[in-house]
């Protein structure tokens, strides 16, 4: 069985992502090789895409978001929702978070995780539970990127706006895809991410951060 912690170190390296160099997370050197490995676990022992392995271009907007603009987590509970690498927990945590919980369903990911807030000396919590429909607690949610897919954007508005009516603070980092909200959102925040071909349709992405109402 794949053990995730020894996967992540074997085939990542700890790089800091372009908008955020203050954090070094195990990512991906190159794309495709490492996308092919996991396909080929994934017959074997079902390891998921290496989601966990990028540096999102919504992820590294909010995460710079935060870092330039503490008081939006400081001293507060923090919720980040499909954390991925973990780099948007890592950034509320360097901003004075009180307590962050990094969500992720992929168990590899929150391995990542792990191992990123051990190699950036943060503190987090992480599950991987499905929180969707929960509510903990958390005066800010964080939400970098996870507007791709329809059912799961959908899912996660819906709730999203309930946490909103229950006075949550909540912020997305989006780079333009395709469930994004058309409505209920003010732009706060606008960056130039640097991204790769090999994940996206061009190397500079326009990404801003909102807030959603």
């Amino acid at each position: 069985m794949t053990d995730p912690h020894e996967f992540i170190r074997a085939n990542a390296s700890l790089i800091a992502p372009p908008l955020v160099p203050e954090i070094r997370l195990h990512l991906a050197t190159e794309v495709v090789p490492l996308w092919r490995k996991t396909e080929e676990e994934l017959e074997a022992e079902g390891v998921p895409p290496p989601y966990w392995a990028f540096a999102w271009a919504g992820g590294q907007a909010l995460s710079r978001y935060v870092l330039d603009n503490p008081n939006v987590v400081s001293g507060k509970s923090v919720l980040d929702f499909g954390s991925g690498s973990g780099l948007v927990a890592i950034a509320a945590a360097k901003a004075g978070a009180t307590r962050v919980l990094a969500a992720d369903i992929d168990k590899f990911a929150s391995a990542a995780i792990a191992e990123n807030a051990r190699a950036n000396e943060s503190i987090l919590e992480v599950t991987t539970d499905d929180v969707i429909g929960q509510n903990r607690g958390w005066k800010t949610v964080l939400i970098g990127d996870m507007c791709y897919e329809r059912p799961l954007a959908e899912r996660l508005l819906a709730w999203l706006r309930e946490l909103a009516s229950n006075g949550v603070f909540i912020l997305l980092g989006d780079p333009g895809r395709s469930y994004f909200p058309k409505t209920g959102v003010e732009k706060l925040a606008t960056y130039r991410v640097q991204t790769t071909r090999e994940l996206e349709d061009r190397e500079i992405r326009e990404t801003s951060v909102y807030r959603l109402h």
